[in-house]
C-alpha cells in the first residue's frame, strides 16, 4: 500500500484510510473499556465501610427518641404502608396521600409526619436540612435503609401520581436557563462518561435502576449523605436553572418520573458516590 502525488498533492487511499480508523476506533473503545473496569474497582473498593452507616444508626435513633412541642417520637409516621411501617416504603415513594391530598416523597412525608405527630412547624422540620449531620438527613437514611434488598414499585395507579409523573417527564425534557440545558441533554444518551464519572441514560431502565437504587448515597467529594432531593437540586444548580425550593412540586415530579424508569430495581441505599 502506498501513498501518491496527485496534482502537486498526496491522495491517501481510501483503504488505508478505513485501516486507520479502525484502528483508532478499536483502540477508543478498548480504552473505554479498562476506564470502566477501573471505575468499578474504585467503587468496589469505595462501598467498603460506607460512612452512611452512621447516618444511618443516628436515624434509627431519632426516630424513636421524643422532640417537638409535644414530645412525641415519629414511630407512628405513616409513610404509605401504614402506622409506622418501614420495611419497603422507601421503594413505593413517591406516592399519593389522601390525608394531604398531594404526591409525596420520603423528605416530604417526614416533614408531615414532624408536623402532625411531633407538633412542630415547617420551619422547625427542614432546618438546617442541607447541612452534614443534620436530623433529614440521618432520618432519610435510616427509612431508605429499610428497603435494602426490596424492588422499586413505583406508584403510578392513581390519575394524581400520573399526572405528577407526566410533569416530571415534561421537566426532564425541558430546556432553560442561560446553558439551554434540560436533564434530557446529558442523560438520554447511552454510554457517556464526564472524566471518571459515568453518564447515565435515565431512559433506559437498566441506567435508571442503577441509579435510583442508590440514592440516599454517600458523596466523598462533599463528606455527607444526599438523598435524591439533594442531588436533582444539585442537577438543576449546575445547569445554571433557578434552584427549586426543597420539596418542590418539580423535584417530586422528577422523582416520581425517574422512578417509574426504574421500576423493577432492587433497592441497595444508601449508596456511596464520588
Amino acid at each position: 500500500m502506498s501513498l501518491s502525488a496527485h496534482a502537486g498533492r498526496l491522495t491517501i487511499p481510501l483503504t488505508l484510510l478505513c485501516v486507520t480508523w479502525c484502528i483508532v476506533a478499536h483502540g477508543d473503545e478498548a480504552q473505554d473499556a479498562r476506564a470502566r473496569e477501573e471505575i468499578h474497582k474504585y467503587r468496589e473498593m469505595l462501598q467498603e465501610g460506607n460512612p452512611a452507616e452512621l447516618s444511618e444508626a443516628r436515624g434509627e435513633e431519632l426516630w424513636s427518641t421524643p422532640a417537638g412541642p409535644r414530645q412525641a417520637t415519629l414511630e407512628q409516621c405513616d409513610l404509605g404502608l401504614g402506622p409506622g411501617k418501614l420495611d419497603g416504603a422507601y421503594a413505593r415513594l413517591p406516592r399519593y396521600f389522601p390525608d394531604t391530598k398531594q404526591v409525596q416523597d420520603l423528605d416530604s412525608r417526614l416533614v408531615t409526619c414532624m408536623i402532625e405527630l411531633q407538633g412542630r412547624t415547617r420551619e422547625q422540620a427542614i432546618r438546617d436540612w442541607h447541612k452534614p449531620s443534620s436530623e433529614m438527613e440521618a432520618l432519610v437514611t435510616f427509612v431508605a435503609g429499610k428497603s435494602r434488598g426490596v424492588k422499586i414499585e413505583a406508584a403510578n395507579t392513581r390519575s394524581e401520581e400520573q399526572q405528577m409523573s407526566a410533569l416530571g417527564e415534561a421537566l426532564f425534557f425541558r430546556r432553560s436557563g442561560p446553558l439551554d440545558f434540560s436533564c434530557a441533554t446529558c442523560h438520554s444518551h447511552p454510554d457517556r462518561r464526564i472524566r471518571l464519572q459515568e453518564v447515565r441514560d435515565l431512559l433506559l431502565p437498566a441506567d435508571a435502576r442503577a441509579v435510583l437504587t442508590q440514592w440516599p448515597a454517600y458523596r466523598v467529594s462533599q463528606g455527607q449523605v444526599w438523598s435524591m432531593e439533594r442531588r436533582l437540586i444539585d442537577c438543576m444548580r449546575q445547569m445554571r436553572w433557578p434552584e427549586p425550593q426543597y420539596q418542590s412540586e418539580a423535584i417530586i415530579a422528577l422523582e416520581a418520573f425517574l422512578q417509574k424508569n426504574a421500576d423493577g430495581g432492587v433497592m441497595q441505599a444508601p449508596g456511596i458516590k464520588r
